[in-house]
C-alpha cells in the first residue's frame, strides 16, 4: 500500500507513526524542530489521514506496509518512533526486520494484549449523521455525552473534512476501524526474537498504558530498552509536554 507522507529535513532517517484516529498532522510541530537535525518522514498508517482505505486493518499489515515504505523509499539506519497504535506496528516492524532499524522510539503503549476500551468513542463517532450534522460544532456537541473530555473530542474532529460543497466526513475509515478495533490491542508476536538495538520507551505519568508491571516484558523483546516517564502528562505526551519530550527523544538519539 502506497502511504501518505509527508517529509522534512535531511539528515539520517527518522520516521514517525501517529495513534488510533490520528494521522501526520498531529505530529508536525515536533517533525518541525526534528528535520534541523534529521530526515523526518510523516506518514500516514493506512485508514488514517489521507493514506488508502482497506477492508485489511491490523498491526501486522501495517508493519508490512512499513517494509513497503521504508523499501520504496531505500531507507537505511531509520530511527522509528511510533505512538500508541502507532508503537504497536513500530515494535512489531523492528522485530521483524531489526537490520533496517538504528533506534526504535515507542511512546505510551507496551508490547502486551490490550483490551478493547474505545467502545464509547466509537459509538459516539458512529453516533453522526453527516447529512443532518453540517459543522464541527454541531459534531462536537453530539459527541459530548459519549466524550466528555474535550481534547479528546477536539482531537478526533480533526478528522473531519469536506467531502462535498455541504457535507462532512472523516477521514479515517471509521466502519472499517470500528470492525476491526479488537486487532490494534493484540500482543506483539515476536516469535521469539528480540529488538537488541537501543531502544526508548516513553510513558505519561497521568497515563496506564505502561505498568511498573510491564518492564519484564518490555525487557524480554527489548532487552536494551529505557523507560522514561514524562511528568504532568497523559496519553497524548508529544502535546501535553512538548518541550520534556522533545528533550528525552534527543538525549536518548544522541
Amino acid at each position: 500500500m502506497r502511504l501518505n507522507y509527508k517529509k522534512l529535513g535531511t539528515g539520517q532517517p527518522l520516521i514517525i507513526i501517529h495513534g488510533l484516529f490520528g494521522s501526520l498532522d498531529n505530529w508536525m510541530t515536533f517533525a518541525k524542530t526534528m528535520s534541523e537535525k534529521y530526515e523526518v518522514y510523516l506518514v500516514d498508517a493506512r485508514n488514517h489521514g489521507q493514506s488508502p482505505h482497506s477492508n485489511v486493518f491490523n498491526i501486522q499489515v501495517m508493519a508490512d506496509d512499513l517494509k513497503e515504505f521504508i523499501d520504496k523509499h531505500q531507507l537505511i539506519d531509520s530511527i522509528i518512533l511510533g505512538h500508541s497504535m502507532g508503537g504497536k506496528i513500530a515494535m512489531q516492524f523492528a522485530v521483524e526486520y531489526s537490520h533496517l532499524v538504528s533506534k526504535l522510539i515507542i511512546v505510551d503503549i507496551a508490547p502486551k494484549a490490550y483490551p478493547v476500551h474505545h467502545e464509547l468513542i466509537i459509538e459516539g463517532l458512529l453516533s453522526l449523521d453527516f447529512n443532518v450534522i453540517k459543522t464541527r460544532n454541531a459534531a462536537d456537541e453530539k459527541l459530548i455525552k459519549y466524550i466528555p473530555d474535550l481534547s479528546v473530542r477536539q482531537f478526533l474532529l480533526k478528522n473531519l473534512y469536506w467531502i462535498e460543497k455541504e457535507r462532512l466526513a472523516f477521514r479515517f475509515n471509521l466502519e472499517v476501524i470500528a470492525k476491526n478495533i479488537a486487532e490494534i490491542g493484540v500482543a506483539i508476536n515476536s516469535n521469539g526474537s528480540q529488538f537488541i538495538k537501543p531502544t526508548l520507551f516513553i510513558r505519561g505519568e497521568k497515563s496506564n498504558y505502561i505498568l511498573d508491571s510491564d518492564r519484564e516484558e518490555i525487557k524480554s523483546i527489548f532487552p536494551k530498552a529505557v523507560i522514561g516517564t514524562i511528568k504532568n502528562s497523559g496519553h497524548w505526551i508529544h502535546a501535553e509536554q512538548p518541550e520534556a519530550f522533545l528533550s528525552m527523544i534527543k538525549n536518548f538519539i544522541a
